[in-house]
């Protein structure tokens, strides 16, 4: 028990919070409301290695590991916090911990290639940084890639369904509408509980892009209307399904049963070596949603107890993302190219082996 407690102190000494805060670095860099969450957990990790006072490669690679451990937690809290619509945090899309999930692993990968070939620590600090630059440099332009090739599938007077807010489906039919000059209508689900849905109507508007929010009960009711429609990830694991704000299941089921194409649109940094067996197998906050309350409410005061308390209890006693099994998805437009929901695990082979 001491020796485990002295390493650990070592580890902790050789990472200096003084220096360097791993939570308030990632809060720092999602500020930047262009910037995706796998990214920023990125960054976090070169602005750590700028700044590590670890003595010894094994030291280093073990506080990179405590850097990670603190991007997870802060995105766990986030996660739960960013979905009470009386949140005082700033309104952003970073609201699952797959993503950061997914930064955290393609960061790993990254050393472990690169580890090998050193012995001298900063002869690999000075390596890892300058890999990483290339590495943020492809990344910052994956969203330009994505936009030319979803907007390829975006023809003139389509009606496209959109669910809730998503950075890369907003710059696939902003390229679409605005450098291709294509006419289409869009209808966008309110996404709650944040309804971000209404801040992508309130800029596909800005955009000279007709436009209509509908109820996420309603998709159902006006799928009919829609020629496809595109979701975005916060993950794209292993078999080719998609994580994604919860709501995009049930889209994808309805969608499937009309014959409709779903197309799933993200940048290629967002796969994760993940295989979700189903909805509660996922690396999130998941309630205990099946747990029911045995209370009696009477109808006269009914609305009376739907107060602000009773939204906040609601958005925290569900999920805030799911899981959307690869055989509902048509297409995955990424920076990659288009790929079939099979192909996804020939690119995480490519980048793990």
């Amino acid at each position: 028990m001491a020796t485990a407690e002295l390493n650990n102190k070592s580890a902790s000494d050789s990472m200096d919070p003084k220096l360097f805060d791993a939570a308030a670095c990632y809060h720092t860099f999602l500020e930047d409301q262009e910037l995706s969450t796998p990214v920023a957990t990125f960054k976090v990790f070169t602005e750590f290695i700028k700044c590590s006072q670890a003595p010894t490669v094994t030291e280093f690679l073990q506080t990179l590991t405590q850097v990670g451990d603190t991007i997870q937690a802060a995105s766990m809290y986030d996660a739960k916090e960013w979905k009470l619509p009386t949140s005082t945090r700033k309104r952003n899309p970073h609201k699952a911990t797959i993503a950061t999930l997914a930064g955290i692993h393609l960061f790993n990968q990254f050393v472990r290639r690169n580890t090998g070939d050193f012995t001298e620590l900063e002869e690999l600090k000075a390596n890892l940084l300058a890999r990483s630059t290339l590495i943020l440099q492809k990344a910052t332009s994956a969203r330009d890639r994505i936009a030319v090739t979803g907007s390829q599938f975006v023809h003139d007077n389509a009606v496209i369904l959109v669910h809730s807010y998503s950075r890369t489906v907003m710059s696939v039919l902003q390229y679409a509408a605005n450098v291709e000059n294509k006419r289409f209508k869009v209808y966008v689900t309110e996404g709650r509980p944040t309804s971000d849905g209404l801040t992508a109507v309130s800029e596909l508007q800005a955009s000279g892009i007709p436009c209509a929010a509908v109820l996420d009960s309603a998709v159902g009711f006006i799928l009919d209307k829609v020629d496809m429609v595109f979701v975005g990830a916060e993950g794209v694991v292993e078999n080719g399904g998609i994580i994604n704000q919860i709501g995009t299941y049930q889209i994808a089921l309805v969608a499937k049963a009309l014959g409709k194409p779903i197309y799933a649109i993200a940048e290629s940094y967002k796969f994760v070596r993940l295989y979700p067996l189903n909805q509660y197998d996922l690396p999130s906050i998941t309630p205990d949603i099946v747990t029911f309350s045995n209370r009696r409410k009477s109808s006269s005061n009914a609305l009376e107890q739907a107060d602000e308390s009773q939204s906040n209890d609601l958005a925290l006693s569900n999920p805030s993302v799911d899981y959307t099994p690869p055989q509902y998805l048509t297409l995955l437009l990424t920076d990659l190219g288009v790929l079939t929901p099979s192909g996804v695990s020939d690119e995480l082979i490519k980048l793990y082996l």
